[in-house]
């Protein structure tokens, strides 16, 4: 005589949730950020990327306290190879002038080109410093230094999050990223470009001043930006074109942007444009380097989706040829099917 029995639940694979997760997760949180402050503070914000990554991966650990230590231990695995492919990319950018003089007087042009009619035929970067820069530090100098330090995390922050929810589209915002990396550091080397503070320095441009971390004295946050200013100062000046800068702000936008309600939008595409005018009123770059560095990225979103829709129909014909009934599935994309209008 059989008996008829609901069906039992899969058995857990994971570990067990722990009655107190909550609250196990605000503490380690709070632990961290108190570390976090206290590192700023002591040591600057992080801008060196073994350093940011070592920060990034104890807030994985704080905010996922209860799981075991292999999988906080698979993080480290993955992001090593990045790490260490991020530090050759910024060691490797000190050598891309190889002692000539970098460009500066065609992107002094191109700027007085575009804007000198409304400019009275200064740059952007020696307009908005005449009608902005103080000696005594305002707001809008704050929230430059902070727009300016965000790009030595936002993309780390981003990447971060990918891999906690989704592995796949990890993969897909890492080839793009490293694809922009390269083809910036290839342009480096192929067409070495100083910045509006070198060409004032040289005599090419009036006074400009280079002012981009020094909003965080307002708050008597003096040793924020020390490895900020390190970093400046052993740094080639031949990195002006394109500027990364506002091309990797650009780059996070777009990769989440299908993904985001619409009346977000707005608010994410402000970032790369809070960005642009950050780098210019600082001295850091040149409009004609942000339009450059917003074309790279529309120039890896294409390649690289490209790329990745011609691996996967090569699988495909390839499982096709082997009698292989079910093809292997085409890497995860960078762009999602887009969110309905009426959300």
């Amino acid at each position: 005589m059989s008996v008829a029995t609901d069906p039992q639940p899969p058995a857990r694979t994971g570990p067990p949730a722990s009655p107190d997760g909550g609250r196990r997760r605000v503490v380690a949180m709070t632990v961290w950020g108190v570390a976090f402050v206290a590192g700023w503070l002591g040591i600057g914000l992080p801008t060196d990327p073994a350093y940011a990554f070592l920060w990034i991966w104890a807030a994985t650990v704080a905010w996922n306290s209860s799981r075991p230590w292999r999988s906080h231990l698979r993080f480290a695995r993955d992001w090593v190879p990045v790490v260490l492919l991020l530090a050759v990319y910024n060691l490797s950018r000190g050598f891309a002038d190889n002692g000539a003089t970098p460009h500066a007087y065609e992107l002094i042009v191109a700027d007085r080109v575009m804007f000198g009619w409304a400019t009275g035929g200064e740059v952007p970067t020696v307009w908005l410093q005449q009608h902005l820069y103080r000696p005594e530090v305002h707001w809008w100098d704050v929230l430059v230094s902070w727009v300016y330090f965000s790009h030595f995390v936002v993309a780390l922050a981003a990447a971060a999050v990918l891999w906690l929810r989704d592995r796949g589209r990890w993969a897909a915002f890492m080839r793009r990223w490293g694809f922009l990396c390269a083809t910036g550091l290839v342009t480096y080397f192929l067409y070495p470009a100083a910045p509006p503070w070198w060409a004032a320095q040289n005599g090419l441009l009036e006074e400009v001043a280079r002012i981009s971390t020094r909003g965080w004295k307002a708050f008597g946050m003096h040793g924020a930006g020390n490895l900020l200013n390190a970093g400046q100062i052993a740094s080639n000046p031949v990195a002006a074109m394109p500027s990364l800068h506002t091309a990797f702000a650009l780059f996070v936008v777009l990769f989440f942007l299908r993904q985001t309600r619409r009346r977000w939008w707005p608010l994410l595409l402000a970032y790369p444009l809070a960005m642009t005018f950050t780098l210019v009123y600082s001295g850091e770059h040149y409009v004609i380097d942000v339009l450059v560095g917003w074309a790279y990225v529309g120039m890896t979103f294409l390649v690289v989706g490209l790329a990745e829709r011609w691996w996967a129909a090569r699988r495909a014909r390839r499982a096709v040829a082997e009698g292989d009934p079910e093809p292997t599935e085409p890497p995860t994309s960078a762009e999602p099917p887009a969110v309905p209008a009426t959300r």
